[in-house]
C-alpha cells in the first residue's frame, strides 16, 4: 500500500469515527422523528379512509399498497386494539 492510499484511509477512518462521535448522542432521537414523521404520512395517506377530508386524497390513494404492509404496527402504535378501517383486517 502507497502512502497516499494509506492517508485516504486513515482519513476516511478518522471522519468515520468522527461522525460516529457525533451522531450517536443523537440516534434515539433522530429514530423518534423519523417514526413520528412515518406517522404522519400514514395518517395522511389513510385520513380519507378514516373519516377525515383530505383534499389530496386523489393523489394518496396510489400510496395505499405501500402504505398496508405497515398498517398493523401503525395502527398498534397510535393505541387501536384492532384496526380501525373495515376493509383491512390485520388483526
Amino acid at each position: 500500500m502507497t502512502l497516499p492510499q494509506r492517508w485516504r484511509t486513515a482519513r476516511a477512518r478518522l471522519g468515520a469515527g468522527l461522525r460516529e462521535f457525533y451522531a450517536a448522542p443523537y440516534r434515539r432521537t433522530f429514530a423518534r422523528a423519523q417514526r413520528d414523521e412515518e406517522d404522519l404520512f400514514m395518517m395522511l395517506v389513510l385520513s380519507e379512509a378514516l373519516g377525515v377530508p383530505n383534499p389530496a386524497s386523489y393523489y394518496t390513494v396510489e400510496l395505499l399498497p405501500v402504505v398496508y404492509d405497515r398498517f398493523h404496527d401503525w395502527h398498534r402504535r397510535m393505541g387501536m386494539e384492532r384496526s380501525p378501517l373495515e376493509h383491512i383486517s390485520c388483526c
